[in-house]
C-alpha cells in the first residue's frame, strides 16, 4: 500500500500576471535537461539519446532512446499544467525554478503519484497498463505501447463503435471493488484529473472571469475569438450552477481518471484487451469515466470530421455504451445518472475546449488541440446548446438525443 503526503491545490489563472512569465524555450531546455539527467542516473552505464518531443498541454513528454530501448518521458513543472505554467500561474520562471527544487523531492509530487498508481495496478492485472520503467528527479519513464488507438479503430470500424468502447470500461471492473479502493490511500489520488474540480479551478470568481474573457487571444482571429466568448460565457455560468445541483455522493469506487481514446491501444488486436495509458485515479462515480469516454471520443470525432456515416456510426455507438450502463438502475436512479453524466461531459469538453484556446501561440499543440481551435465555435454551439437544454428542466430523454444529434453534427 502506497502511503503518500496529501497533494497540494492547484492554482488556476491569477491576477496580476507576474513580470516575468515563462517561456517555452525555457521550460523546454529545463524540461529537456532534467529528462537527460535522470536517464543518465538511472542507467549510468548506456548512452541516452533524446528523440521528438510530444506535443502536450499537460506535461512535457519526449520520446527517448536509452541504449537499445525506446521509452516515453515525461516532466510535470510543479503539478500543473504546461498552460498553466506559461499563463503565469505559478509566477516568474525563476521562482518556479525554486520551487521545483523542493517539489522534485516530495512524496506527494503528481508524477510520483502517477508511478505509484501504476504499480498498483500492475499488481492488479486488470486493467493492463503501460509499463513503469523508472521515476527519477520528477521524470516518468515508460515504455512505449504499439498498436492502433481506440479512436483509429473507431474510423476504420465505426460500426464496431459500441463494442470497441466497452472493451476500456471493461478493464476498469476491478477499480469498482471495496478491496482495491482501500489500497489506494486518500494522498495517493490524483485528483487534478477530477472533471468538477478542474473546470471549478478554472472559471473561479474574477480569475475565471478574466481567464474566460482571455480564451483565444493567442490562438484565434478577432471576429472567432469573440464569438466563441461569447457562447462560452453563458455556458460556463450555467454549468457552474448546474453543478451545484448534482447530488452529492460519497464515492466507494475509484475512476480512472484520465479516459480518452488516444490512451487505449489494442497491442493485440481490436479482439483482445487493451492496454491503458496515463492512469489518474481519483475517488469518484462511475459516472466520471464514461462522461470523459463520451466527451474526449466526440472531441476525437470534431477534430478528425471523419464525415457524417463514420460520426453517425460511433455517435450511435456512444448511446449504446450510455444505455449499457444503466440497465440494472431504478427509473429515478437512470434520470439522476443521465443528468450527471451530461453535465459532466459538457463540463469536460468545456474544460478541454479552454485550455486549447488559452494556450500560448509558442506552444505546440497536438494535432487535435490545433483542430479544435479551429472547430471551436461548433464545440461552443453543442455546449451551449446543450446546457441550456438542460437548465430549462427540459425532459432528460430529449435532452440526450438533443446531444447526441448535437454531437454527430460537430463531427461531420
Amino acid at each position: 500500500m502506497t502511503t503518500l503526503i496529501p497533494s497540494p491545490t492547484l492554482p488556476g489563472p491569477t491576477l496580476p500576471e507576474p513580470l516575468t512569465k515563462p517561456s517555452v524555450p525555457e521550460v523546454f531546455a529545463y524540461a529537456g535537461e532534467q529528462i537527460r539527467r535522470a536517464a543518465a542516473d538511472l542507467w549510468p552505464d548506456v548512452p541516452v539519446r533524446l528523440a521528438e518531443h510530444v506535443p502536450s498541454v499537460t506535461s512535457y513528454v519526449h520520446r527517448l532512446q536509452v541504449g537499445d530501448r525506446e521509452l516515453y518521458a515525461k516532466v510535470s513543472v510543479l503539478g500543473v499544467s504546461l498552460v498553466s505554467l506559461l499563463l503565469g500561474a505559478c509566477g516568474r520562471w525563476p521562482d518556479v525554478l525554486q520551487a521545483q527544487q523542493d517539489y522534485e523531492a516530495r512524496a506527494d509530487g503528481l508524477l510520483v503519484r502517477e508511478a505509484a498508481q501504476l504499480r498498483l495496478l500492475a499488481g492488479l492485472g486488470r486493467p493492463r497498463m503501460c509499463e513503469l520503467a523508472g521515476v527519477h528527479r520528477g521524470v516518468l519513464f515508460t515504455e512505449p505501447v504499439t498498436g492502433p488507438s481506440l479512436g483509429e479503430l473507431l474510423l476504420v470500424r465505426p460500426g464496431d463503435a459500441a463494442e470497441l468502447l466497452a472493451l476500456p470500461l471493461a478493464e476498469l471492473r476491478p477499480l469498482r471493488r471495496l478491496d482495491v479502493v482501500r489500497r489506494l490511500e486518500p494522498a495517493g489520488v490524483i485528483g487534478e484529473r477530477s472533471i468538477a474540480g478542474t473546470f471549478l479551478r478554472k472559471f473561479n470568481g474574477l480569475t475565471g472571469t478574466v481567464y474566460l474573457d482571455r480564451l483565444g487571444a493567442e490562438r484565434c482571429e478577432p471576429d472567432q475569438r469573440q464569438a466563441v466568448v461569447e457562447l462560452l460565457r453563458p455556458t460556463v455560468d450555467r454549468l457552474q450552477r448546474l453543478h451545484m445541483t448534482l447530488p452529492p455522493t460519497t464515492p466507494t469506487t475509484l475512476a480512472y481518471g484520465d479516459l480518452k481514446p488516444e490512451h487505449v491501444v489494442f497491442p493485440d488486436g481490436a479482439e483482445e484487451r487493451p492496454v491503458l495509458l496515463d492512469p489518474g485515479l481519483l475517488r469518484a462515480g462511475t459516472t466520471a469515466d464514461v462522461a470523459k469516454l463520451i466527451s474526449r471520443t466526440v472531441l476525437f470525432l470534431a477534430s478528425c470530421q471523419p464525415g457524417a456515416a463514420t460520426a453517425g456510426q460511433v455517435v450511435e455507438g456512444l448511446g449504446v455504451l450510455a444505455a449499457g450502463q444503466v440497465l440494472r438502475l431504478s427509473r429515478q436512479a437512470r434520470r439522476v445518472w443521465l443528468r450527471e453524466l451530461l453535465a459532466l461531459w459538457l463540463i469536460d469538453t468545456t474544460n478541454i475546449l479552454s485550455t486549447y484556446l488559452s494556450a500560448p501561440s509558442a506552444l505546440p499543440l497536438p494535432a487535435q488541440g490545433l483542430a479544435l481551435v479551429d472547430r471551436a465555435e461548433a464545440v461552443g454551439t453543442l455546449v451551449d446548446a446543450v446546457s441550456a437544454d438542460l437548465a430549462t428542466g427540459a425532459d432528460l430523454r430529449s435532452v440526450w438525443e438533443h446531444a447526441l444529434a448535437h454531437a454527430q453534427a460537430v463531427a461531420s
